[in-house]
């Protein structure tokens, strides 16, 4: 029973890094990558559609992103969907393929990013600290209905500290990465 509270606050713990992950990776750093673009939706026919399930998105050089629609028709609703998001990018398009240049930051963009890094990381470590908290109400709910003992409980709600302390240092190495990615010129 106390095993099953630790391995769901331990898959849900995981839930949150991998979450934590994705977050960064979709803050924009100096060089090019396809992740900027994965959490852009296009209207693939009256149906929000993720932008790399209808066009080829790859990286040209250190500062240019190309994408090539599998239909000519999608590039206007692709090039609209790029310039509406919050990337703040001016796609050129060429033919049948848009690029993607991406400016170099700023100094006052790069502090931004940096705080919005540390923003996303305390929100992981939140969500981690709220399942230990959720984790341990259940481990009490099972003493006070006297299904487990008092050592029991505390053997468990030391294990889910441990667990927690491992997520979160997991988590603040993330940030430490992309933290100092951003602040690479």
């Amino acid at each position: 029973m106390l095993d099953d509270i630790q391995k769901d606050a331990d898959a849900r713990m995981r839930k949150t890094l991998d979450a934590t992950r994705d977050e960064m990776g979709r803050i924009r750093t100096g060089r090019a990558t396809t992740a900027l673009l994965d959490h852009l939706t296009v209207d693939y026919y009256g149906a929000p559609t993720p932008l790399n399930q209808v066009a080829t998105v790859a990286v040209a050089d250190a500062r240019t992103l190309t994408v090539q629609p599998w239909e000519k028709d999608m590039l206007a609703v692709i090039e609209k969907a790029v310039q509406e998001s919050d990337l703040g990018v001016n796609p050129v398009v060429a033919g049948a393929v848009m690029r993607i240049p991406l400016p170099p930051m700023t100094q006052e963009r790069r502090l931004e990013l940096g705080r919005l890094v540390k923003r996303e990381g305390e929100n992981g470590k939140v969500a981690v600290r709220n399942i230990r908290r959720d984790a341990i109400h259940t481990v009490r709910e099972l003493l006070k209905e006297k299904e487990i003992s008092q050592d029991q409980q505390k053997r468990a709600e030391e294990a889910l500290q441990t667990l927690t302390d491992r997520h979160i240092a997991a988590i603040d190495a993330v940030v430490a990465d992309k933290a100092r990615e951003v602040a690479e010129i």
